[in-house]
């Protein structure tokens, strides 16, 4: 299974974990993050909007986790999210709260 695929068939990371960033990362810091996506958590830090709960879920996800989903501002989306890899550590704890198999990491 690909990347691509495997990624757009999950979207269990999506629906996991707090999605923190620098701040700078959004529009009016002169980043790609549309402001309206995310919420302040500190004077330096945002998150994207929904992940910041007990049963995270950003805003941007859309679909349905584990079946087919997509995210809304992909080419827009935080280093977060850009550094989540298929098969790692995390995409592993977040695919198994989903009673997800597990995936084979990409080289």
């Amino acid at each position: 299974m690909s990347v691509i695929s495997a990624c757009t068939e999950c979207g269990a990371c999506c629906a996991s974990f707090r999605v923190s960033f620098y701040w700078a990362e959004a529009e009016d810091g002169g980043g790609t993050v549309p402001v309206a996506m995310t919420e302040k958590v500190d004077s330096f830090h945002r998150c994207m909007r929904g992940t910041w709960s007990a049963a995270p879920r950003c805003a941007a996800l859309q679909g349905e986790v584990g079946r087919e989903v997509a995210c809304r501002i992909y080419a827009q989306r935080p280093s977060p999210c850009r550094e989540v890899a298929q098969g790692s550590v995390q995409c592993q704890r977040a695919r198994a709260r989903y009673g997800l198999p597990a995936l084979v990491p990409e080289p």
